[in-house]
């Protein structure tokens, strides 16, 4: 068993797809256009075939994330090596993004950092 995608809504459909296109090679699908739902989709494909739906709707609210809450928490991007995390959260940051917690090597032997893309969703970025 795998999990086949996981789902993303969006107030800016463009400027996310972007996002994991320009720092995490994401690679979007057609846009999906359901007129009579008023609803817009692609999918990212990743190298390992991992894929994510960013999604909207006209209709969608704007929820304040905080970093402790019900429902999804992070999505994890494995970049290789730990000089390939350091020089990726260095990017990130340095193009604007909210650093959330620089790299280092956590409790439990992983070495991480993490970010918020422009939705303000955590992002971590680990070997």
């Amino acid at each position: 068993m795998r999990i086949e995608h996981i789902a993303v809504w969006t107030n800016d459909i463009e400027r996310l797809v972007e996002f994991y296109e320009k720092y995490f090679g994401g690679k979007r699908n057609n846009k999906y256009i359901n007129t009579q739902k008023q609803f817009e989709s692609y999918f990212l494909i990743f190298d390992d075939n991992t894929r994510l739906e960013i999604m909207t709707k006209p209709s969608l609210g704007i929820n304040t994330k905080e970093q402790v809450m019900t429902g999804l928490a992070h999505i994890a991007f494995s970049v290789g090596s730990s000089e390939e995390v350091i020089k990726l959260t260095d990017l990130l940051t340095a193009d604007g993004y909210r650093l959330i917690s620089p790299p280092r090597t956590t409790g439990d032997g992983y070495f991480e950092s993490a970010i918020s893309d422009p939705d303000g969703n955590i992002v971590e970025i680990t070997i």
